[in-house]
């Protein structure tokens, strides 16, 4: 199964940096969906202490909308993170998915 982590719209560079660096150690995609909060150019991954972000799958977005048009929810396994969501992640059966997106963010 392909994973991809959808951050959209982050704003914390932190907080993205430590998804990207489990993103790294799993082979997972990573979508980052604009407008950022911080400058993911080469000099400020540097300056940020990033040395593995060349070792993660990244793929920017420069909107949500661009997003969902190249990627269909309805023909796509998409699930959105929420802390008001009525199920829970481990609910679905991943293992009969080629491709799951998980999405993050506002």
């Amino acid at each position: 199964m392909k994973l991809n982590v959808v951050m959209v719209e982050p704003e914390i560079p932190q907080n993205t940096g430590n998804i990207a660096r489990t993103c790294a150690a799993t082979g997972t995609k990573l979508h980052l969906v604009h407008p950022l909060g911080f400058s993911v150019s080469e000099k400020a991954v540097k300056r940020a202490g990033l040395d593995y972000w060349d070792k993660v799958e990244i793929e920017e977005h420069q909107s949500f909308e661009k997003f969902l048009e190249k990627y269909k929810p309805e023909e796509n396994n998409m699930f959105f993170a929420s802390t008001k969501a009525k199920n829970v992640y481990s609910e679905p059966n991943y293992k009969d998915m080629n491709e799951v997106f998980v999405l993050f963010g506002k």
